[in-house]
């Protein structure tokens, strides 16, 4: 709680302690508080459990009340003008009927933390990340549920856990993306104090914890926030979902509050670490400052002592998003590094269709990803038709969020496939040394540190009408992708859809080899003397399809603290003496293999060193090779 936020003076009914300005929040001496922005209604009576009260009007269009009798649990909603039917608050924290039903008083201050020690996740740390969906995640999708498998997480590696949206949103099941009520974590998954003890396990066990936020768009079903005024929504601008939402045109100051404030409660009172933006290219603000240095501003502020961690999904991979406020940017600490998944599926998958049609997946566009991070940075996109990005050479490494899978491009194939069903192991075992021992800060999409076969399919429950039209909009989408054309695709409204999602957890016991690499990867990145804190890097092209990778210490001029990645996804390149300076080995030093994608443990056909004792290099086709540098006489007589 905070001190005083309003008083009589400025047009409540009494004094009240408030955390945020909007939303119904329990008094210490007994008694809630509500306050809501209604300045549409010409008459708005709130009513609590069944009795109706008046509302004292504010300034701006503001509305609020006091009930000394309200107590956690009651159930609420704002009668407006002549309607029978009382609306959910705009700032609802729970909504145990669904979007459509009646708010639940919630008190926040009931849940007991444990996390005291925990301090949060700070920009250029080491992070690990995966993306779950909490209600495919386990067989339950429950947030308990989820709990309980958190520790498997911790076993592999990983350390930070991204959770797609949970704000409220009509019907049994979806992806998260349309929620309307966004202060409601969805009954779907659990009560709000459930989602509070996952977070708090999660901190138990050394995670953090960072929540997908949507504010690009309300959903179709359940948002009522119109009904209080006119003023959420805009169309001035073209949206990719319907309206967008309105942060810079008349009466939009409320809109922004509301849009702040909710970044700023997940931090503080659910404890997540941070929070991933979705789509920020639809986000609109012409604004002075934009809403969204604004809102992660605000989110940093509501966690004293914790440091908070943004990011931020953006197509065009905007380096504004990311650079210092005092230099224009918007100071997020990293922004979805889309080029370097759509080249890796390319090399993964052969296919280069609709947006994937401007990479070849060759070695030439990988490294390239390795040394200069996006590849498009203000050159013209042929598939878009117009330029893409902004330049961003000077952003360092970690600001890149790199990844082979993620919801959105799982489900973009034409059965929501694995890329372990998409490509072949040996080739997925190399992008995934390059993806866990590369620059930037690596993601996984849930299951996949088990090579998890279990597809991810678009799926969402709506309303008869509004199904088809879901339904016919999907299949439209996915109609870009020439090889889609032909099959059939699941129903999104289809409950056997998200039935095939669930992770089936049997894999990571079956998949030991793939848990293993995945394993092994992440302790070398974290541990490795050079992998984990080099000072710069540079690499070289060998063919079209493999490259090297050199990373040099803080005394790379003694030699001692240089590793070579050699990534190969194509054939073997036959042996040879390659006139390439960074394959020569640091002065009275040699190469040792250090780690091979072709060790028996992870299902390879055996390692095997590319540097032959007379000097020559063979590349092994799809395999990647970390080498260390060791003092002349220290290395081993060359494998193979």
């Amino acid at each position: 709680m905070t001190a005083p936020l309003f008083s009589p003076a400025r047009g409540t009914a009494a004094a009240a302690l408030r955390a945020m300005p909007i939303g119904a929040e329990p008094q210490p001496g007994g008694g809630v508080h509500f306050r809501v922005w209604a300045p549409l209604p010409e008459d708005i009576v709130l009513v609590v459990d069944g009795a109706e009260h008046p509302l004292a009007a504010e300034d701006g269009g503001y509305r609020s009340g006091f009930i000394p009798d309200a107590k956690p649990g009651a159930r609420y909603g704002y009668r407006l003008d002549d309607k029978a039917t009382p609306l959910p608050d705009p700032a609802s924290r729970w909504q145990p009927d669904g979007p459509h039903g009646l708010s639940c008083v919630v008190d926040s201050s009931a849940y007991r933390w444990r996390d005291g020690a925990w301090t949060g996740l700070r920009g250029g740390d080491p992070h690990l990340i995966t993306e779950i969906h909490i209600g495919t995640f386990t067989p339950e999708g429950t947030y308990a549920a989820a709990a309980r498998k958190l520790p498997l997480l911790k076993e592999v590696g990983i350390t930070v856990v991204e959770l797609m949206p949970v704000a409220e949103f009509a019907g049994r099941f979806g992806w998260g993306y349309d929620g309307v009520d966004l202060f409601a974590p969805t009954r779907l998954y659990g009560t709000p104090d459930e989602l509070r003890a996952f977070v708090d396990t999660a901190h138990g066990l050394g995670l953090g914890v960072i929540l997908d936020v949507v504010y690009n768009h309300f959903g179709p079903d359940g948002n009522f926030l119109p009904c209080f005024s006119k003023s959420y929504l805009t169309d001035r601008y073209d949206n990719e979902w319907g309206d967008a939402i309105n942060f810079d045109g008349e009466g939009a100051a409320p809109v922004r509050e509301l849009v702040r404030e909710n970044a700023a409660y997940w931090v503080r009172e659910f404890h997540f670490d941070g929070l991933r933006l979705d789509a920020t290219q639809q986000i609109f603000d012409a604004s002075p400052i934009n809403i969204v240095a604004e809102l992660t501003e605000a989110a940093r502020a509501a966690a004293p002592g914790r440091s908070v961690f943004v990011v931020a999904e953006n197509e065009p991979q905007e380096a504004r998003l990311v650079r210092p406020r005092d230099k224009g940017g918007y100071g997020l600490d990293g922004v979805w590094h889309e080029d370097l998944h759509h080249t890796a599926h390319v090399a993964l998958t052969g296919r280069a269709e609709a947006y994937y049609s401007d990479y070849t997946g060759s070695a030439r566009e990988l490294l390239a990803c390795v040394k200069h991070g996006f590849l498009y940075q203000g050159q013209r996109s042929r598939w878009q038709k117009k330029p893409r990005g902004m330049p961003s050479l000077d952003l360092p490494a970690h600001q890149r969020i790199t990844f082979l899978e993620n919801h959105d491009q799982v489900a973009n194939s034409a059965c929501g496939r694995r890329l372990v069903e998409l490509s072949d192991a040996a080739r997925l075992r190399v992008l995934t040394a390059l993806l866990l021992l590369g620059p930037g800060t690596p993601m996984l999409f849930q299951g996949q540190e088990f090579f998890s076969s279990t597809p991810f399919l678009y799926f969402a429950d709506h309303k008869p009408e509004l199904a088809d039209a879901v339904e016919k909009g999907r299949r439209a989408f996915l109609m870009q992708f020439p090889s889609v054309a032909a099959i059939e695709t699941a129903k999104p409204g289809a409950p056997e859809t998200v039935e095939r999602c669930r992770l089936d957890w049997s894999e990571r016991e079956c998949n030991s080899a793939a848990v293993a690499l995945h394993r092994d990867l992440i302790s070398l990145r974290r541990t490795d003397p050079v992998l984990s804190g080099y000072a710069r890097l540079d690499g070289a092209v060998i063919s079209d399809d493999a490259f090297l990778v050199r990373f040099f210490g803080d005394d790379h001029g003694a030699g001692a603290a240089e590793r070579l990645l050699i990534v190969n996804v194509g054939r073997e390149v036959a042996p040879a003496i390659f006139p390439e300076p960074l394959l020569a080995p640091p002065e009275g030093h040699d190469w040792r293999m250090l780690w091979s994608s072709e060790d028996a443990a992870y299902g390879g056909e055996g390692a095997r060193s590319p540097l032959a004792a007379d000097g020559t290099w063979v590349f092994p086709g799809r395999t990647a090779v970390l080498m260390e540098a060791v003092p002349a006489t220290e290395a081993a007589p060359p494998q193979g």
